[in-house]
């Protein structure tokens, strides 16, 4: 599989990511990212950068841990707790990350 980067600018920070995924796919994960704190922002009335980000990812998750718990056969709730363990974790990141 290729191998791509995405140049990521969030919340005052700036740092680019490599995975092996095609730079397309990265570009939209990001970009549904992004348009997901921006609905926070506008729905939620949420301004601060750092919040809006947690809660784009936590909702992001909720749809994730959502559409597996439709495939009960395929992931365990053990497995969806895992991901959810990750999911903070890198959250808290990061948020060090941000403040840093």
């Amino acid at each position: 599989m290729a191998k791509g980067s995405l140049q990521i600018d969030l919340l005052g920070a700036s740092f680019a990511i490599q995975a092996d995924e095609k730079p397309e796919y990265l570009q939209a994960i990001y970009d549904y990212y992004k348009k997901t704190i921006n609905h926070i922002e506008r729905t939620a009335g949420i301004k601060e950068p750092v919040k809006a980000a947690i809660m784009a990812g936590i909702l992001i998750s909720d749809e994730l841990f959502k559409e597996k718990l439709k495939h009960p056969g395929q992931t365990t709730l053990k497995e969806l707790s895992e991901a959810e363990a990750l999911a903070l974790k890198m959250i808290s990141r990061i948020d060090q990350a941000i403040k840093e």
